[in-house]
This record gives C-alpha cells, sequence and structure tokens, in this order.
C-alpha cells in the first residue's frame, strides 16, 4: 500500500504521515488491495471551501472529501490508484470538539470514511448507510477507536500540549 501524505500551507497540528498510511491501509484490507495508492491532502478552510464549491457545487468547507480513479487503466507492475482524499483540517476539529470526541479518532474515522469511498462504498441510501457503517465500526474497532456514530459522551474535552484528553467530572 503506497499512501502520499501532503499538507497545505498554513495547516499545522495534523496526524503523522504514518497515521494516514495505517488508516488507509485498514480501510484497503477489507478489500484485500495491498498493492494500491491513495493520495492524501489536508487543507486549510479556504481550500476547503474552494475544492467544495469546485466539486460539490456548495459553499464552505466539509469534512473529507473523496474523489475515486474510477477504472483507470493499471500499468503492469504498478500501483492501482484508488484516488486521492482532502481531509479539512479545521473543520475536522471543530466536529471532534462538538462531538467529544478525540481528534485523533476523528481523524483516523474520516480518513477510513474516505477511503472507503474511493472503494466504492456510499451511504446514499439506507442499507448501503448501514453496510459502510458497520465496516467502518468494526475497522475502528480493531485500532481501539469506539463506535463513532453513537453519541459521544457528554464529558469535555480539554486540549493539553497538543494532545487531546478527557477531563474528569
Amino acid at each position: 500500500m503506497s499512501v502520499d501524505v501532503e499538507v497545505g500551507t498554513g495547516v499545522t497540528d495534523v496526524p503523522a504521515r504514518a497515521e494516514f498510511r495505517r488508516w488507509v491501509a485498514l480501510a484497503a484490507s477489507a478489500f484485500e488491495l495491498p498493492n494500491a495508492e491513495v493520495a492524501v491532502r489536508v487543507v486549510g478552510e479556504t481550500e476547503g471551501a474552494s475544492l467544495n464549491q469546485q466539486w460539490r457545487g456548495r459553499p464552505g468547507a466539509t469534512n473529507v472529501l473523496s474523489f475515486p480513479a474510477g477504472e483507470m487503466p493499471q500499468a503492469s507492475g504498478r500501483r492501482r490508484h484508488l484516488g486521492d482524499l482532502v481531509l479539512c483540517a479545521p473543520v475536522l476539529r471543530r466536529e471532534a470538539a462538538a462531538q467529544g470526541k478525540l481528534e485523533a479518532h476523528h481523524w483516523a474515522h474520516l480518513t477510513v470514511h474516505g477511503t472507503l469511498h474511493l472503494l466504492g462504498l456510499d451511504h446514499q441510501h439506507a442499507d448501503e448507510a448501514m453496510a459502510m457503517e458497520s465496516l467502518e465500526i468494526r475497522l475502528l474497532a480493531s485500532l481501539d477507536i469506539p463506535n463513532p456514530y453513537e453519541e459521544a459522551l457528554a464529558q469535555p474535552v480539554r486540549q493539553t500540549s497538543g494532545t487531546q484528553e478527557r477531563c474528569e467530572r
């Protein structure tokens, strides 16, 4: 599995490139695609909004955009390019805080979620959503990440020296 990670100008405090590689590889492992590649770009609000408007016709930035490569021909001996993921750091951080989730868990979830979109999964219909969410829950559980679709605990999260931890009540 090959994962190219690029961090946009001015974007800071993102997970290590090795983490993105691990999360993408985990999602791809569900489809037994060891000889594949994905490009991941972490962007700020302005670039995220521009891409969302350009490709989805929607104003404002969103948490993750997936650009599947589709049925591109694969040269002999080359990796199969699955597509590109764009993660918007400010949106992701706001969502994690609002949902009472650890940022690292939300980064992992959205990277896995976006990769599953590259692999053809979707959630436009209830049965598709159930299948996709079930797979996400199982994959994330293998990383000891709780079900991202359950309501977050009502405990506030505090930021301490670059990491997040749950506040004790």
